[in-house]
């Protein structure tokens, strides 16, 4: 047999992809981590490039993929009990790591119980293999991610069974709610911690308060759901998250360990009984070999130190470093999305604009993630910049200074 066929009907949806502005650039090669110098946090070499770049473009908000004590413990892990897992969970694939982190990651968001996936994607895929059914109703907000959009599809939820109410539009959540139909028996109210090419954040508490009301109109209630991957570790007082930030814990909380913590994996953490059946039921659970005992024993550790002094003056750096970035944004007249959060997005409503600032960035030594039409809407042209726990007020004033300079 031969691929040639295929082949070119793929090479013509590449085309296609092009013209219409949606293909993916190459991917940079990362070939080197530089640790951070007195009075500057961390660079990193690409291939092809003599020069050191800082990484505004990281999910790494607390900037502890490198740690010494998370390296330590995979290390430790992995001479204990090899590189891999060897099965699935349930065929002798769940070694003491596991379970750890599972429990650790439970008190971490104070619920009963938690079960750890690859990621918050299969997380998220998971939970509506499992709490889905024929007369279940979902609601998300209309810039959910994709993962919460996939998961509906890949659960097989028809059209008839969901609503969109428009971003953190309060009283289109009721309305959404209002029109569920009688023989619906349990409703599942989906969102997004922070919505993670805006920064900005669901306004938890609100929610909470109106799905309650509507909580006896079916059987089964109406379940709250967050995605707070963005949030977990990197927001609130203690970093516990969106959650903790808006003064309000959903029912099911799903995170992932693979950007504040610096490792790899995802979770869903709800009461045991939820827990229990996703173990039973959860495709992405059962059908496939877990994270490595490594994985897990750096995420066990990366929430250790959360939890010390060392993790609070890395969660205040990471604030006042964000802020830092905010109020110079500010003083050079470029426009943001408000907020506290380490996402910041800088609005530059231009396609060719923003190229050229991502451009001129890049040449200076500074990665950072340009969105374009029709990535997004026409006028909505931004980059996205990360703040991370590593970087220094030097840094920062260097990003500021390029930026002005492209001005």
């Amino acid at each position: 047999m031969s691929l040639k066929q295929l082949d070119k009907a793929l090479a013509q949806e590449l085309v296609e992809l092009q013209s219409e502005g949606r293909a993916k650039p190459p991917e940079r090669i990362i070939t080197g981590y530089l640790p951070p110098t007195k009075g500057r946090g961390p660079r990193y070499t690409l291939k092809g490039e003599k020069k050191q770049f800082i990484r505004m473009n990281s999910n790494s908000y607390l900037s502890l993929s490198n740690h010494p004590q998370l390296v330590a413990a995979a290390d430790t892990a992995t001479h204990s009990c090899g590189v891999g897992p060897g099965a699935v969970r349930f065929i002798d694939g769940t070694f003491s790591y596991h379970s750890e982190l599972e429990q650790r990651i439970a008190r971490f968001v104070d619920k009963p119980a938690a079960k750890i996936f690859n990621s918050a994607y299969t997380s998220n895929c998971g939970l509506a293999l499992t709490i889905g059914s024929k007369k279940t109703h979902w609601i998300g907000d209309q810039l959910n991610h994709n993962s919460i959009i996939r998961a509906m599809r890949i659960a097989g939820v028809p059209s008839a069974n969901k609503g969109i109410y428009a971003h953190n539009d309060m009283d289109e959540l009721h309305r959404c709610l209002d029109s569920v139909g009688k023989d619906i028996d349990r409703v599942v109210v989906i969102f997004d911690g922070i919505f993670s090419m805006r920064g900005d954040f669901a306004p938890i508490d609100a929610i909470l308060v109106i799905t309650e009301q509507y909580s006896q109109k079916f059987r089964d209630g109406v379940i709250t759901v967050v995605d707070d991957s963005h949030g977990i570790g990197a927001y609130g007082a203690t970093g516990r998250g969106t959650p903790e930030f808006a003064g309000g814990s959903p029912d099911i909380i799903i995170g992932t360990f693979g950007k504040a913590f610096g490792v790899n994996g995802g979770f869903i953490a709800a009461s045991k009984t939820v827990i229990e059946t996703v173990r039973q039921k959860a495709d992405t659970y059962i059908y496939t070999n877990p994270l490595s005992v490594a994985d897990c024993a750096a995420a066990t550790k990366a929430l250790d130190i959360c939890d010390s002094n060392e993790g609070l003056q890395l969660l205040e750096n990471l604030h006042l470093r964000t802020q830092q970035f905010r109020n110079g944004l500010e003083m050079l007249g470029l426009e943001s999305i408000p907020g506290p959060h380490p996402v910041v997005p800088v609005m530059i409503r231009d396609t060719a604009k923003t190229h050229t600032f991502v451009k001129h960035l890049y040449e200076n030594g500074v990665l950072v993630v340009g969105l374009t039409f029709p990535v997004v809407p026409k006028g909505d042209e931004s980059m996205r910049f990360q703040i991370n726990a590593a970087h220094t007020q030097a840094d920062i004033e260097y990003v500021l200074e390029i930026l002005a300079k492209v001005i």
